[in-house]
């Protein structure tokens, strides 16, 4: 704020640390008084409305300054124009696969050289302008590396192997990829795709197989698709892999309505029996409402978001003509419905332990529902859940989840769970008041 004058860029790696700094920028500035002249501080990141990401593009007022703090989305995806100064203080927040896990994460790592370049570029697209780095020219020159890491790299390949089989390539070990990834996870993804149909024991496509890779979808998802059919809910289920597929960006939070936002969120919870069910109902009412951008707002709900699950289920429903699926709908049968996500999702189940805590069935491993899931505070809690995703943040949580019964998956997925494997679970001594049934 000292430089002459220009509009200031700063990088952070995620939305958490962008809301930390706007506030101590907000609490800091208010005791210059009018020494520095109006900073104006906008956040951006994916998630925020798209209302709150448009004041970015406004003209700086005379006499004021803009100081926009953004995650790496205005590294390439975006141009600010004003920008004079960029402060990049050298990290990225990355998606990371563990194919022992199963697991997600979101780490928060040193960006490489290129995406440096990328950054400086940004300061002076229309002024002379300058770049100020936080970290030490050595530390640029032999800690960074080159290039960020391919994303084939560090992502679960379902999708992709799903991909290679359907058009006919077999040797995937000695496929020539522009960027190899792990062996481990290639495996990963092929054993996934045996247990769900799409692969016979030669590693060949199965008619399963060839329906679920007509879908643009990971495979898990494709085949929840499929299996609604039989459970006679297939429109319902296209609506939550629609709702699915547009990630963590449903609701909203604004640091000033945060009580009003949890109620909103806590409303569509209620009797929902899970996430998916729940993500449901916001899209169903939604469309009650004549798709109102008013009742997003009121409810704290992206619009956008909303709108591009719109997109993505009538894409879907053009696809179940090709791969023969009868749309049937049933939208009050809420056992069919979470007995046909089981059906794609039987390999993420996790059950209560005495604890307290959850344990998942496969690959065991101590997890935890997530704070804003609609059953993070159900008493008693379910004693046998499924999830969409694992995701490591301050612990091992589970992303959507919906509450089932152990006699699905052996239904489901005689292969993996055996009846009295799940006895043994079930019967198992619980913490008092705990593990109820579902209806």
């Amino acid at each position: 704020v000292t430089q002459g004058r220009g509009d200031i860029l700063v990088f952070m790696p995620g939305q958490q640390e962008i809301e930390a700094t706007v506030e101590l920028l907000n609490e800091r500035t208010k005791g210059f008084g009018t020494k520095l002249g109006e900073l104006i501080i906008l956040p951006v990141y994916s998630t925020l409305p798209s209302h709150e990401q448009a004041k970015i593009f406004e003209d700086t007022p005379p006499g004021a300054r803009k100081v926009v703090v953004a995650t790496n989305i205005a590294e390439t995806s975006l141009t600010i124009d004003g920008i004079v100064f960029v402060i990049d203080p050298g990290f990225v927040k990355q998606k990371s696969f563990n194919p022992r896990s199963g697991m997600e994460s979101l780490v928060v790592t040193q960006i490489s050289k290129a995406a440096a370049q990328q950054r400086s570029g940004r300061a002076g697209r229309t002024a002379p302008g300058k770049c100020f780095r936080l970290y030490t020219a050595w530390a640029y020159k032999n800690e960074l590396p080159e290039n960020t890491v391919p994303e084939i790299q560090r992502t679960n390949l379902g999708n992709v192997v799903l991909m290679l089989k359907a058009l006919g390539i077999e040797d995937l070990v000695h496929f020539d990829f522009m960027d190899p990834p792990p062996p481990e996870t290639i495996m990963r993804a092929l054993e996934q795709l045996y247990a769900l149909g799409a692969l016979n024991a030669q590693g060949e496509l199965t008619k399963t197989g060839r329906r679920m890779a007509e879908f643009p979808l990971d495979p898990m998802m494709s085949k929840m698709l499929l299996g609604s059919e039989q459970f006679g809910v297939s429109e319902e289920v296209c609506t939550i892999c629609a709702m699915l597929s547009i990630g963590n960006q449903v609701f909203y939070r604004p640091k000033d309505k945060a009580v009003h936002a949890d109620n909103a969120r806590i409303n569509f919870n209620r009797g929902a029996q899970g996430d998916h069910i729940s993500m449901m109902n916001v899209y169903n009412q939604w469309q009650e409402t004549g798709e109102s951008t008013q009742w997003c707002f009121e409810n704290f709900i992206q619009v956008r978001s909303l709108k591009k699950a719109k997109d993505v289920r009538d894409q879907l429903l053009g696809l179940f003509e090709r791969t023969e699926v009868e749309l049937v709908s049933n939208s009050q049968d809420t056992k069919a419905i979470r007995k046909s996500i089981t059906s794609g999702y039987f390999y993420h189940t996790a059950l209560l332990q005495k604890s307290g805590h959850y344990r998942t069935l496969k690959k065991p491993q101590t997890v935890y529902i997530h704070p804003q899931g609609a059953l993070a505070k159900t008493q008693p809690p379910p004693r046998l859940v499924c999830y969409f995703e694992l995701v490591r943040t301050s612990k091992d949580y589970m992303r959507t989840v919906s509450e089932i019964e152990s006699d699905w998956l052996i239904e489901i997925a005689p292969h993996l769970y055996k009846a009295k494997d799940l006895e043994a679970v079930d019967t198992r001594k619980m913490p008092k008041g705990q593990g109820k049934s579902v209806e």
